[in-house]
């Protein structure tokens, strides 16, 4: 099997339901305490619009120990199919002793080493892990898997102050304006590039040196980029984060929930093959892309009606 036909075949994936964790980690005072919370309830709320298909589990205060976040990701583990989908978003602080990186948490802190073999005990073949938090960066390399992108804060582990990144990752989930292709849905790209541009004004509008540059890799190796391009952003641009609008009503509505998913396999398609087209024949790619967008719009009308 080729490298594109390996890719198509991750990157059509039915997804049947999506598995949302969502951590904020510890404080260390009041006014973060506050804003980590608040950041963890707003996704709860936006993660749960997503009805039957949306599994949605949020560890705040208390509840947010390596303990309680190792039986959470058990659970999800026990439960998700390969042709789900999975989401972990870590909001707080992290640390970075130039070797390892650990997301704070009450009690022990966990490192990116054991997230990421908590991780991998989950079947889906598609996941998106988002660490909003300080020196998120330095997560990266213990992060990165086939089949998971991983977007970071920072660039690196030693950009250490607090980050404004998760307040645009939550506002993108949000407002319909993050929606750039206007598919009635929100891809992990189009979040990530909502919050980044977000991110770049606060420090210009503040006239403060921007202290944290968010980066991605949806590869599964390599150096983490700021922006799509040579194969990486295929797989954030295909993982469909949250439904809008009509989109929405039709994943809850089992009459149309088939050609739902039969528009999001076909957006992924057009998606893979636009990344790929460097590598194909010129013919063959147009002619692959032809025949996806007229069956795209077909589904669209019968969608539509």
């Amino acid at each position: 099997m080729s490298v594109l036909s390996a890719f198509l075949a991750l990157a059509l994936q039915t997804r049947a339901a999506v598995y949302y964790v969502t951590v904020a980690g510890l404080g260390g005072e009041p006014d973060y305490e506050q804003r980590f919370t608040a950041a963890a309830q707003d996704l709860d709320k936006v993660f749960k619009t997503g009805g039957s298909t949306a599994h949605v589990y949020t560890l705040t205060g208390k509840q947010a120990t390596a303990s309680q976040l190792r039986k959470t990701l058990d659970g999800v583990a026990r439960e998700a199919k390969a042709d789900d989908d999975f989401v972990l978003i870590l909001i707080g602080h992290g640390s970075f002793d130039g070797f390892e990186y650990k997301f704070n948490l009450i009690g022990p802190d966990v490192t990116a080493g054991e997230i990421a073999t908590m991780c991998n005990r989950i079947p889906t073949r598609r996941q998106l892990i988002v660490d909003t938090t300080t020196a998120s960066g330095g997560a990266v390399p213990a992060l990165e898997r086939p089949g998971r992108a991983v977007i970071a804060a920072t660039k690196s582990g030693t950009e250490k102050n607090a980050t404004v990144f998760v307040r645009y990752w939550v506002e993108a989930l949000q407002d319909p304006e993050a929606d750039i292709d206007k598919s009635d849905s929100i891809s992990g790209m189009e979040a990530f590039i909502y919050a980044t541009k977000k991110t770049a004004a606060f420090y210009d509008s503040q006239k403060r040196l921007a202290t944290e540059h968010a980066v991605f890799d949806d590869t599964g190796s390599g150096a983490p980029v700021r922006e799509p391009g040579n194969g990486q952003g295929a797989l954030m641009s295909s993982f469909t984060l949250l439904r809008l609008g009509t989109s929405q009503q039709a994943a809850n509505d089992a009459a149309k929930r088939a050609l739902l998913a039969k528009r999001e396999e076909l957006e992924q398609k057009i998606d893979t093959l636009k990344y790929q087209k460097a590598a194909m024949d010129p013919d063959d790619y147009k002619k692959q892309l032809t025949a996806a967008l007229l069956e795209l719009a077909k589904v669209q009308e019968d969608l539509d009606k």
